[in-house]
C-alpha cells in the first residue's frame, strides 16, 4: 500500500511538472499538418502563431493567452521556426539556457546539447539566460 502511494505521488508530481503538448493542451487552439522535405510538424495557432518545428523537435505549452493564442512555449531539442503576427501580442520560447521574447516577427531557435541558437529573419527578438539575465536584441 505503502509503494502505490508513492508511485501515485510521483506520477502525479510528474504529470503537473511536465509542461503539456501543443495537442494536449485543450485550452491553446492550434490546427497541425505534418510536412515534408524536410519533415516537420507546422502549428498553426489562434492569434498568428505559426510554429514549424522539426519532426524530433520537443515542445511544450506552458502558457496560454486570451482566444486560446500561446504566449509561452517550451523546446527542449531541435529547432523550430517561429512566426509571429505583428501586433498580436507578447510570445516567448524558452530553452533550457535561454528565453527569446518577441512582439512580431520571424525567427528560429535551435536547441542542441548544452546550447540555444537563435536566428532572425525578420523584427527584433530579445535573448536573456533563463534567469532573465544578460539580454541581448537580435536584428535580422
Amino acid at each position: 500500500m505503502k509503494n502505490h502511494a508513492i508511485v501515485t505521488a510521483l506520477s502525479l508530481l510528474i504529470a503537473v511538472l511536465t509542461p503539456m503538448t501543443l495537442e494536449a493542451q485543450g485550452q491553446v487552439r492550434c490546427e497541425t499538418d505534418e510536412v515534408g522535405d524536410p519533415p516537420r510538424v507546422v502549428y498553426q495557432c489562434a492569434g498568428g502563431v505559426i510554429l514549424e518545428a522539426e519532426a524530433a523537435a520537443s515542445l511544450g505549452i506552458l502558457s496560454a493567452g486570451s482566444e486560446g493564442r500561446p504566449t509561452d512555449v517550451e523546446v527542449s531539442s531541435d529547432a523550430v521556426l517561429i512566426e509571429i503576427t505583428p501586433g498580436s501580442g507578447l510570445f516567448q520560447i524558452r530553452t533550457p539556457h535561454a528565453i527569446a521574447a518577441v512582439r512580431g516577427t520571424l525567427y528560429l531557435v535551435d536547441v542542441s546539447g548544452g546550447s540555444t541558437s537563435v536566428f532572425v529573419s525578420e523584427g527584433e527578438v530579445a535573448v536573456s539566460r533563463i534567469d532573465g539575465s544578460d539580454t541581448v536584441i537580435l536584428k535580422a
